[in-house]
């Protein structure tokens, strides 16, 4: 049984631990806070993009641009595809990274003829240990999203793409949920489908586009698809930080109880020590209250005789 020290050590020891949980729960707050408002002040332009893109199809009601193309079903089979999973940098953030994971390997299970691109340096030392293929001199890191990651990524997607090194490209990310536990979502980010901009209303008419309509397509799909992927990247940063600040806080709930029972567990230590002193001292007086009656009895018993 630990000694009431011991247990005072260890006390000291899980306050120490919470002050930590509770450092790293308020640093993940401060992350999360920072990631929604670079995500609201950039939302409405490509919102507005989106919007154009769909105002251009009453202009082109056809269009056989690459990032359009159709896939057939009995196509997918014999496709290369490729998927973007968005892990984080660092653990303990609860199932955020496992459910990401989950679903890629999922998805390399129904595609074996997959190339797997992976932002966070989680998921690329889970996919070394478990010796999974993936792109190794993808490397971007997931902590911070911003515009500028955004575009460098979509760029190198887009040279495999571009290139027909793959089929089909899609992104596995966590969407941001609020309090709630984040919900991890597979989208097909190439090719798009007209229908995803297509806006009711309007009229379709003949407008001249220079140099062609394929040509301005070109040069706003990569920005759509740009801001498609930060909108995820900031989404799944946003996720990890609540799944952080979740498992912080239950941490430095689990360690208010031990505290607690360890209290407890001292106190009655303490206290029984406390008894044992006041047995020991009680037991003392009266030892000695016999003996000085004895003692008085031998006196008075020997002036009798004499």
């Amino acid at each position: 049984m630990a000694s009431a020290a011991e247990i005072k050590a260890r006390i000291s020891g899980v306050r120490d631990t919470k002050k930590i949980t509770d450092a790293m729960y308020m640093i993940s707050s401060s992350k999360m806070r920072r990631a929604l408002s670079d995500l609201e002040r950039t939302t409405p332009y490509f919102d507005a993009l989106a919007e154009k893109i769909g105002e251009l199809f009453h202009y082109i009601p056809e269009t056989k641009n690459r990032y359009f193309k159709v896939i057939k079903p009995d196509d997918v089979p014999h496709m290369n595809h490729g998927v973007l999973l968005i892990t984080s940098n660092k653990g303990l953030a609860g199932a955020y990274n496992a459910e990401a994971l989950k679903m890629c390997e999922e998805y390399m299970e129904r595609h074996p003829r997959t190339t797997v691109f992976i932002m966070g340096e989680y998921g690329r030392q889970y996919f070394i240990n478990k010796k999974l293929p993936f792109v190794e001199e993808f490397k971007y890191s997931a902590e911070r999203p911003s515009i500028t990651a955004a575009r460098q990524v979509c760029a190198d997607i887009l040279e495999y793409y571009d290139n027909e090194m793959l089929d089909e490209i899609s992104i596995i990310y966590t969407d941001y949920m609020g309090a709630k536990p984040g919900e991890c979502k597979k989208v097909t980010l190439l090719p798009l489908e007209k229908t995803n901009f297509y806006r009711g209303g309007g009229k379709a008419f003949e407008k001249e586009f220079l140099p062609s309509p394929d040509e301005v397509l070109d040069g706003v799909i990569p920005s759509y698809i740009m801001g498609f992927i930060y909108g995820c990247l900031a989404e799944s940063f946003c996720s990890e930080q609540q799944a952080r600040m979740n498992a912080m806080k239950s941490a430095s709930d689990n360690a208010e109880e031990i505290i607690s029972s360890l209290r407890l567990q001292y106190n009655k230590m303490r206290q029984a020590a406390i008894t044992g002193e006041m047995i020991e001292i009680t037991a003392g007086v009266k030892a000695l209250k016999k003996k000085r009656l004895s003692q008085s009895k031998e006196r008075h018993g020997h002036t009798y005789d004499t």
